[in-house]
């Protein structure tokens, strides 16, 4: 009887210890399984890529502007054409004193495009501005002026990257707060204003990304 009991307790023996390996290995395959993205999760991103568009690809940017960014105030009217007024100011003063400070290339060119396309924004803001009495600043904003000493005291390849890359930063807040106050506004004048001008601000943003991604 002792000769027989033997080899039936060694099979089972055997038994409990395939089982316990199978389940260990389940256990490795459901963690595996749990820390691999799901398949065809990034589809509709590198369906986009394929087809030449990366706007949906992670960390990648867009001129169309971001429908989550940020946006200066337009609670009304009369506060969008304010911050509008500064934003073609701070453009303005900034590639000046890029200009001044002799930048070269791509900066260069961003310099000049943004002083004469925010010259004429400004000035057919100023037309609208004056039909409904509004006085528009004529500098700055608070942060633009606060952030100038510092970029002063940049200059050459380090001035040129601050400088492309606070204009991609400006552009893109400008393109959201004009797409938002679109929707928002019922104003006919600020509504062609917006039609008009919001495509150059996008190029804008185009050309600064495309600068700072050169300087990277």
């Amino acid at each position: 009887m002792k000769r027989t009991l033997l080899p039936l307790l060694a099979s089972g023996l055997l038994a409990l210890t395939s089982c316990g390996d199978n389940k260990t290995a389940d256990s490795a395959t459901d963690s595996n399984m749990a820390n691999t993205p799901a398949a065809g999760a990034d589809t509709a991103a590198t369906s986009a890529a394929m087809a030449g568009d990366t706007s949906a690809m992670p960390g990648s940017g867009t001129a169309m502007g971001d429908a989550n960014g940020p946006t200066g105030p337009h609670k009304d009217d009369n506060e969008f054409m304010m911050t509008a007024a500064h934003s073609d100011q701070n453009e303005i003063q900034q590639s000046k004193m890029a200009l001044a400070k002799g930048v070269t290339g791509m900066a260069k060119e961003m310099a000049n495009k943004m002083i004469a396309d925010h010259t004429k924004s400004t000035a057919d803001l100023k037309k609208i501005a004056a039909k409904k009495g509004i006085t528009l600043p004529t500098d700055m904003d608070a942060e633009h002026k606060a952030m100038a000493p510092e970029m002063e005291k940049l200059s050459g390849k380090d001035f040129e990257a601050k400088y492309l890359s606070q204009m991609q930063a400006d552009h893109q807040k400008t393109a959201n707060t004009m797409m938002a106050h679109e929707k928002m506004t019922n104003d006919a004048d600020l509504k062609s204003f917006i039609g008009k001008t919001l495509p150059v601000v996008q190029m804008h943003l185009g050309m600064a990304q495309k600068g700072s991604d050169m300087k990277m």
